[in-house]
């Protein structure tokens, strides 16, 4: 048994990636099971504690990696959980549209990040797996990751007040017309069993709330495509790759209630976050003119960027008046 522990998986000990497994299953079955057994209203001061300890268990678990595998993994795996965290929270304005547009009250709105985070966990696995695969069979992916970051960046420059329009969305669209969805939500179900408006036989139906689960798993999978290069462009190790992302995930999912609230001060964020995309990819071109940039360099730059626009948005947007609680609630 020991052996098997030891064995090689994806670059890491088997072990290491175990540990990380029963870490992830733990934290989202005291979750679920212990915290949020029943459907409430998670308060603004609940979310920001819950979103401590995520914090706390994700830094605890990168101390433990810089002991278990040295400075230069440790440093990868927080610039990479700082990446992740970061772009990520650009995800809370897109899912608090998506609650209010199909009008998710707020104590149904944890059941639906619980089981998109979910979804993540696995989803983020194959993007990862497939992104690792290419990396390592073919070296001049990692230039293409480059140049998508740089020109991912420049486009989110140019569009930062751009707002998504769900209703012309071709998703929704295409749900809508595949699945029979009901006029209005069923408690907390995803599925519900009711008459056929013809027949009157009972049918299985969609209900809003699995509608606002799928557009949930879809935006994740699109902040992804932004996310999973960016930090490849810092480390090519899968193992640190995916245990960063899923840490960074599980923790802005708890603070999600806290920041739909005051979203509208971080105008600037998006700013600072194509800046950090353009220089991770523009890294990867300096390799070859200046060498490889120290890890260290790469956490310093990227957090600097990241507190800057955070500075900056807070400065700006001082005395605004909160959002309404619309953005979150029915």
């Amino acid at each position: 048994m020991t052996d098997l522990l030891l064995l090689p998986f994806l670059g890491q000990p088997a072990w290491l990636w175990l540990t990380f497994v029963a870490v992830v299953v733990a934290l989202l079955a005291f979750d679920l099971g212990v915290l949020h057994r029943d459907d409430r209203a998670i308060e603004v001061n609940e979310s920001l504690l819950l979103s401590a300890g995520y914090i706390a268990v994700a830094v605890l678990f990168g101390g433990w990696l810089w002991w278990q595998l040295g400075a230069d993994k440790g440093i990868e795996y927080f610039t990479g959980y700082l990446i992740e965290k970061s772009l990520s929270m650009d995800n809370v304005f897109v899912i608090a549209l998506i609650f209010s547009f199909f009008a998710v009250p707020r104590e149904y709105q944890h059941r639906v990040l619980f089981w998109g985070i979910i979804g993540v966990v696995v989803l983020r696995a194959v993007m990862i797996g497939l992104g690792a695969a290419l990396v390592s069979e073919f070296s001049w992916v990692l230039y293409v990751f480059g140049g998508f970051l740089v020109l991912t960046g420049i486009k989110m420059l140019w569009m930062a007040d751009h707002h998504p329009d769900l209703e012309s969305n071709p998703l929704v669209r295409i749900l809508r017309r595949v699945l029979r969805v009901t006029p209005r939500l069923h408690g907390n179900a995803f599925v519900v069993r009711a008459p056929h408006p013809v027949s009157g036989r009972p049918v299985l139906w969609a209900t809003p709330l699995l509608l606002a689960l799928c557009m949930v798993e879809f935006t994740d999978l699109v902040f992804a495509v932004d996310s999973v290069p960016a930090i490849f462009a810092i480390t090519t190790d899968p193992f640190i790759v995916y245990t960063s992302n899923i840490f960074a995930i599980l923790g802005l999912r708890a603070l999600y209630f806290a920041l739909a609230a005051m979203i509208h001060r971080f105008t600037y964020l998006k700013y600072a976050l194509a800046l950090v995309l353009v220089f991770i990819g523009g890294k990867i071109f300096l390799v070859n003119i200046i060498g490889k940039l120290p890890p260290a360099f790469s956490l310093g730059v990227t957090a600097a960027l990241i507190a800057g626009g955070v500075l900056l948005s807070l400065w700006k947007t001082r005395g605004t008046r909160p959002v309404s609680e619309s953005a979150g609630s029915a």
